[in-house]
């Protein structure tokens, strides 16, 4: 693959994700205000997070379901996950041309993302 074709994926990955986010918290923007915008909002006790809508094996079950608020947070996730998932294609579409320095790069910049997303907020 050459520089250019590399360069049209990466577009190509980013653009597909950030439209199939958007359509997702779409979507689910739509029906939670079907179902619950006209009810009264009570702020006398507070509520929190529903359950399974604070890991990402809630949300892909919740969203699986078809409930609103997990369509929503999925939506949200993917567009997280897209800019990550450029890195890694990066890395691997590096690996393939054999550029060392890069994948080096890559790989520390992957490494990074990850641990701030999977460790870092943990501890």
């Amino acid at each position: 693959m050459s520089d250019e074709e590399v360069e049209q994926w990466l577009g190509r990955l980013l653009h597909l994700g950030v439209l199939a986010s958007a359509a997702l918290a779409l979507i689910g923007g739509v029906v939670y205000l079907y179902r619950y915008g006209s009810t009264t909002v009570r702020y006398a006790r507070f509520r929190g997070v529903p359950e399974g809508l604070d890991s990402v094996h809630g949300i892909v079950a919740g969203a699986l379901a078809l409930r609103s608020r997990w369509v929503i947070q999925l939506g949200l996730l993917l567009l997280i996950a897209t800019p990550i998932l450029r890195v890694a294609l990066a890395l691997l579409a590096f690996a393939r041309q054999r550029d060392r320095t890069y994948v080096l790069i890559t790989s520390l910049v992957l490494g990074l993302l990850l641990y701030s997303l999977l460790i870092a907020g943990k501890v």
